[in-house]
């Protein structure tokens, strides 16, 4: 029995392994087709979360449904079907629509890894069903029924946890994608033969020994789980998947772009798994005790937005709440786990749960939500929870929750106030959520400001002419990309492309005769660009805009013939990261001029791209220059660095250029990005941003 034993939980944790393998692995084909955004990350949760409960569906009724003799063929005809998907699918050709950003994440990761992700997800509840039943002995007598599989849930996720932390690590810096596509692929080869001989061993032994394994069972006593407890299940699973989610898109959002930290809130959310099902973590009235003081905590951030705390302190609480809320949630679970026998019923909820948290952030909160406040209405959900969950414990907790559910509602009542003060714009959609500020100074007069998150992707002034036409932020005559346009056509019309509209600041640089042509995938960039901001409608250049992905957009399009490309996409916390590799540097020297100016716009607190571009230049022969600017209070300028790459000598030889321009320092062991490999961290610089906050 023990070898048995063994058996089944290898082939549980290699499962879990290669489902959380496989998922950032996902994510990492499918951010170049829709712009790189973090909200693709948080549409791929709601597919994994919606597999896992149709996995677990698949699982409870391979268990219940079908006969226990034919159960491991069943299962071996998906394990077959599984690896006939991996097998197509190792050089897959993806095409998305950024009309439809949502369908297209959830149809492309359906015919990528479909089929294998849900027999990934059967795997965990259907081996432990069939451990808890038990199998037949060596001389075909049942053998011991119920075994309780629970610590095997823990052994699932702790398998999952180590390959969360391995991805970005270990995997990714050292392997290209189609490498980790292969090496993944044989994982999941050894995982079917695993799974397949347990199926067979499990077949041969139901045939030795009869109906006598299924007498044994049935005669075994155990009551069903009641509605109540069944709701309880879904309620307690659907908090901690909604608090992922709200903690995730929280934080990349409104906290810190910080690329990379979706793998934090994630790790949390697993790791809680992990202790609450080993049986002996889960100390309920310290977590009755944290709880209150977790959620106020948070509460207190977010009802004020716009108050200003470290990052260092912000993260590591909104993290910390995440691992109360969640040990609350899954402890619950634990505790009220029901027989063995219905261990399968139970997952399956469990999967019903996670899914419902995970698209109310990734489905319907970009739909009924004008700003970020899934975080806030977590909280509430949280706190109405557990005053569901302990109203029979006493008095004591019986008054203090309600209090602290209206506690929570208050804050969102606050939160939603702070966010419409000043504020004369605020939209949302797939793309993040943006706001337009207004508000005045004796000095500059009127100004508005476009943010998106945390970011400012532009500030124009109001209080005259020249202030409202005049370059500001990242893009004054100072800047980088300001030298660019100011110094590369001296006497003659200019082409531009320019990737990222914003506020469409650069447009202010436009003369007769010139032509700007601006990449944008958000559509509700373009609207406030052109009815919130002046910059298009008083530039002198012709405007033209270009809806969708850059890259793809300039693919299909014939050679432009740009004499300056300026690339500003790099601020977020999802980098894009196919408008920085080999492939696109070729793409944007066909579409420039022999001496065109490629300009990247590099302020970003948590990488240092510099080394990047600087190795993208070299080995496409070309230049590069590093142009850092200072805040200016007087011409609304806000530090800036650009790289400007170039084949032009004379352009880098310009008195202007000599002056302003630092040699990039080359990054040892940093390999040359393609549409095959990239890592981000080898370039991550969290403890220089840190210090600085």
């Amino acid at each position: 029995m023990r070898k048995s034993a063994f058996l089944y939980a290898i082939a549980i944790f290699l499962g879990s392994s290669l489902l959380f393998l496989v998922e950032p692995m996902a994510g990492k084909r499918l951010l170049p087709l829709l712009g790189g955004s973090s909200s693709v990350w948080i549409t791929c949760l709601v597919f994994f979360q919606t597999t896992l409960l149709l996995g677990y569906l698949c699982a409870h009724w391979i268990a219940t449904r079908i006969s226990p003799k034919l159960q491991g063929a069943a299962y071996g005809l998906l394990l077959f079907a599984a690896l006939a998907q991996v097998a197509l699918n190792l050089n897959p050709t993806l095409h998305a629509s950024t009309v439809h950003p949502i369908y297209s994440v959830l149809w492309l990761l359906t015919a990528m890894i479909g089929l294998p992700f849900l027999v990934l997800s059967a795997t965990n509840p259907l081996l432990q069903a069939w451990y808890a039943r038990g199998t037949a002995n060596s001389d075909g007598s049942p053998a011991n029924t119920a075994r309780p599989p629970y610590r095997l849930f823990a052994l699932s996720n702790f398998g999952s946890l180590l390959a969360l932390i391995a991805y970005p690590s270990l995997v990714e810096p050292y392997f290209s994608l189609h490498g980790q596509t292969v090496v993944w692929a044989l994982g999941f080869l050894v995982f079917a033969l695993l799974c397949g001989v347990i199926s067979l061993k499990r077949d041969t032994a139901f045939n030795a020994a009869g109906p006598a394994n299924i007498t044994a069972e049935s005669n075994t006593p155990q009551p069903p789980p009641t509605p109540s407890e069944r709701t309880l299940w879904l309620l307690a699973s659907a908090c901690g998947a909604l608090l992922l989610s709200a903690v995730t898109s929280h934080l990349s959002q409104n906290i810190a772009a910080i690329p990379l930290l979706w793998v934090i809130p994630l790790t949390i959310y697993l790791l809680t798994f992990v202790l609450a099902f080993n049986g002996n973590f889960y100390w309920r009235g310290l977590m009755l005790r944290l709880l209150p003081v977790a959620l106020g905590s948070v509460g207190y951030l977010i009802a004020e937005p716009d108050v200003d705390v470290p990052v260092k302190i912000s993260v590591p609480l909104f993290c910390l709440t995440l691992f109360v809320g969640c040990l609350f949630c899954h402890g619950e679970l634990y505790r009220r786990r029901p027989s063995p026998r219905y261990a399968t019923q139970y997952y399956l909820i469990i999967a019903a749960g996670g899914a419902l948290g995970s698209m109310f952030v990734g489905v319907l909160a970009p739909v009924i939500f004008r700003g970020s406040y899934e975080m806030a209405w977590s909280l509430v959900y949280t706190a109405a929870l557990a005053m569901v969950l302990t109203w029979k414990d006493n008095w004591g907790w019986r008054l203090f929750w309600p209090a602290a559910t209206i506690a929570m509602f208050v804050v969102v009542v606050m939160q939603e106030r702070s966010y419409s003060q000043d504020t004369i714009v605020q939209v949302r959609s797939f793309y993040g959520s943006l706001r337009v500020t207004q508000d005045s100074t004796e000095e500059a007069g009127m100004y508005r400001m476009l943010i998106h998150g945390t970011i400012q992707h532009g500030t124009q002034y109001f209080g005259n002419d020249e202030d409202r036409t005049s370059p500001t932020t990242y893009y004054t005559h100072s800047s980088g990309v300001g030298l660019a346009l100011d110094l590369c056509c001296k006497g003659r019309a200019r082409r531009v492309g320019l990737i990222g509209l914003g506020a469409g600041t650069t447009a202010a640089y436009g003369q007769p005769g010139d032509v700007f042509r601006f990449y944008e995938i958000n559509p509700q960039v373009e609207t406030i660009a052109n009815n919130v901001f002046t910059y298009l409608r008083e530039s002198k250049a012709k405007i033209e805009i270009v809806r969708g992905d850059a890259r793809l957009s300039m693919e299909a399009e014939p050679p432009q013939r740009y004499d300056v490309i300026a690339v500003d996409a790099f601020s977020g916390d999802a980098i894009p990261v196919h408008l920085l590799t080999a492939e696109a540097i070729q793409l944007y020297k066909r579409e420039m001029q022999p001496n065109g100016i490629l300009a990247f716009h590099i302020s970003n607190l948590y990488l240092d791209l510099a080394p990047v571009v600087l190795n993208q230049a070299k080995s496409a022969g070309l230049e590069a220059v590093n142009i850092s600017s200072p805040d200016d209070d007087y011409t609304g300028a806000y530090a800036a660095d650009w790289v400007l790459v170039t084949a032009n000598k004379g352009f880098l030889a310009l008195p202007q250029i000599q002056g302003a321009g630092n040699e990039i320092q080359p990054k040892p062991g940093l390999r040359l990005w393609t549409d095959d490999y990239s890592s981000l961290l080898p370039i991550l610089r969290i403890r220089e941003s840190t210090k600085n906050q």
